[in-house]
């Protein structure tokens, strides 16, 4: 694993400074309260990229101006995100001593993940009043090769529709000198237009104390790495494939044309259930957990820009015969579609009973599934030296059975790409299968 020489941290302040402010946290938020940081690294081709260091940093203020929340900190116990005048994000900026590894970590096919975990920016420890920091960056530059920008933002602060709204925010800082002319619309930061009449907020909190108060038996100590190696792998789906899986889906008696999302998901799904990485071995039933967005579907609908979380967890159930057979990408494809056209009932419907039904279905070891191709994360992350030439969400790391999804890494329209992170037995199964079914699901 290459070693990463930290050169300087800087403490980015909103430019201008901005005046001290709270933001509540909503029943959306609370859920997200012990869970912890999404981390993404952006991987950039770069023949100096230690030129891209001073812009990085002289641009980060100006697009914290419209995000100052993530340079303050959450306090559990007035359940608010706190900004106080002063308040700064850390960016730390690096240097890789392998530049080598650059193009092992943006190479087609696993890559090893202990290779990239230098590269993530660590939140700071809470404090002893238990508030902690929202967001943590980390440019770390690979000499003559390129240069990885880590970002890693505490779910409890906002969901990845903000985090990535924030990104497209800083690229076009960088990318035009401080200025926010080419911006994305501005975050919108009003709390009070999520609706709480039926004190959702009070009731998920009550929920997670008594969660808090008997915690389920810790799980078994992990593996050393050294016995367990884990890959991180993208795999790549264009339009005509994704057509294919619909096509498929339709055969099962999907009543509308599912969504990129529901194909994509469906293909990851069967994959990990054959590959062993989901589900429990010789169940019935087989799970799956994903979060539905939520801002267009509540009444009144949510400004797209609104800076939070706006999530409600959507939970899936198929025979797991019917995802082992041939057809099982169609059947997969049917049961999420069925899921989602169940919200149709109400958004919040049964929102007083998720957290128990989530925990619920964890020992069933479901699929789970982190960001959505509509974010566009290579689209809008050009800082000024072109697209990322790789994503990569290695949060999905620490819950087992998550895959990440993003929109294609080429800019064809329509392609998706989904991330994995496996064993390398269960990496090799995963990919196999994907080939197979991605070819007998083939839009001819």
């Amino acid at each position: 694993m290459a070693e990463v020489r930290v050169l300087e941290e800087i403490r980015a302040l909103p430019a201008p400074p901005t005046p001290s402010a709270t933001l509540p946290i909503t029943f959306f938020d609370a859920a997200w309260l012990f869970t912890g940081p999404v981390e993404r690294l952006f991987f950039y081709r770069h023949s100096d990229p230690t030129s891209a260091l001073p812009l990085l940093a002289a641009s980060l203020p100006h697009a914290l101006r419209r995000f100052y929340p993530l340079a303050g900190s959450l306090s559990l116990s007035s359940q608010c995100l706190t900004y106080s005048h002063g308040d700064a994000l850390s960016l730390v900026l690096a240097e890789s001593q392998d530049p080598d590894a650059f193009d092992r970590l943006v190479a087609t096919g696993p890559r090893d993940l202990r290779e990239t975990r230098p590269l993530v920016p660590r939140l700071p420890p809470p404090r002893e009043d238990g508030a902690f920091a929202l967001a943590a960056l980390q440019a770390t530059v690979f000499p003559g090769r390129g240069l990885c920008l880590g970002v890693s933002v505490h779910h409890a602060a906002c969901d990845d529709a903000s985090a990535t709204l924030f990104v497209r925010t800083w690229a076009a800082a960088c990318r035009l000198g401080g200025s926010l002319g080419d911006a994305p619309a501005p975050p919108v930061l009003d709390r009070s237009l999520v609706t709480d009449p039926d004190d959702l907020l009070g009731r998920t909190l009550a929920g997670m104390r008594r969660l808090a108060s008997n915690p389920p038996p810790p799980p078994p100590p992990p593996a050393q790495e050294t016995e367990m190696p884990v890959m991180i792998a993208s795999f790549q789906l264009t339009r005509d494939q994704i057509d294919g899986i619909k096509d498929a889906a339709a055969s099962h008696g999907v009543q509308s044309r599912p969504s990129s999302f529901v194909a994509a998901s469906a293909l990851a799904w069967v994959c990990l259930l054959r590959s062993g990485a989901v589900g429990v071995g010789g169940a019935a039933r087989s799970h799956m957990l994903f979060s539905a967005e939520c801002r267009s579907r509540l009444t009144p609908p949510l400004p797209a820009e609104y800076f939070g979380n706006c999530l409600r967890p959507c939970f899936v159930e198929a025979a797991t015969s019917e995802l082992l057979l041939a057809g099982g990408v169609g059947a997969a494809a049917a049961a999420i579609g069925s899921a989602i056209r169940g919200m149709e009932r109400g958004v919040l419907e049964g929102a007083e009973g998720w957290l128990g039904k989530v925990l619920s279905v964890l020992p069933q070891r479901p699929m789970s599934v982190g960001g959505s191709p509509r974010h566009g994360v290579y689209e809008g992350a050009d800082f000024g030296w072109g697209r990322p030439c790789r994503v990569d969400m290695v949060s999905i790391e620490k819950t087992p059975g998550t895959v990440s999804l993003a929109e294609g890494p080429d800019g064809g329209e329509g392609g998706v790409e989904v991330g994995v992170v496996l064993p390398p037995d269960a990496m090799e199964a995963f990919s196999a299968c994907f080939t197979d079914l991605v070819r007998l699901n083939h839009k001819s």
